[in-house]
């Protein structure tokens, strides 16, 4: 049995899930997020808690067992509490500022980059050289956050550009004389 996908999901208070044959729904304080889920899925409400199961030991049920539940407990912490990416820029010069709710990026180009926010994500710029990617749905939030990384991605011999936060850089020794 999947050692995920038997943990039962606990449904804070203020939390309203709706199970339907092929879509489950989420709706809390910070928004509403909806999930397809296969039918074979099994998904039930007891009390505080979500229950996923699977129907047979088949392979395909085995891997959607744990799936399933992943996805689910990722859509009630984003609508109890959200997601956040964090994000360092490294260089001489390089930094991010926001121009409304869009992100403005100076990093090594002849122009300044600037990135759209999409609909439910925002920017915060804490300092010039910290980017926070927030959001309530986990998937949409670590993309964004690789779109901002992939605009200037670090490089292996000074570790100039965007990072993760706490993203180790293997650095390469340059020409030798």
């Amino acid at each position: 049995m999947s050692r995920i996908g038997k943990k039962p999901i606990p449904v804070p208070t203020g939390v309203n899930v709706t199970i339907e044959p092929e879509v489950v729904r989420v709706a809390g304080p910070r928004g509403d997020l909806s999930e397809r889920k296969n039918r074979s899925i099994e998904v039930r409400q007891e009390g505080e808690e979500l229950i996923v199961t699977r129907p047979t030991d088949r392979a395909e049920h085995r891997a959607l067992h744990g799936l399933t539940r992943s996805l689910i407990a990722n859509m009630v912490e984003g609508v109890t509490s959200g997601f956040q990416k964090r994000l360092e820029i490294q260089g001489v010069g390089y930094r991010a500022a926001l121009r409304g709710t869009d992100l403005e990026l100076s990093v090594g180009y002849s122009h300044t980059v600037v990135l759209k926010a999409p609909a439910g994500i925002t920017f915060e710029v804490p300092t010039p050289t910290e980017v926070i990617v927030k959001g309530i749905d986990k998937q949409q939030v670590g993309q964004t956050a690789a779109e901002v990384r992939k605009v200037r991605p670090p490089e292996p011999y000074k570790g100039k550009g965007i990072r993760y936060e706490g993203e180790y850089v293997r650095r390469k020794v340059g020409k030798r004389a």
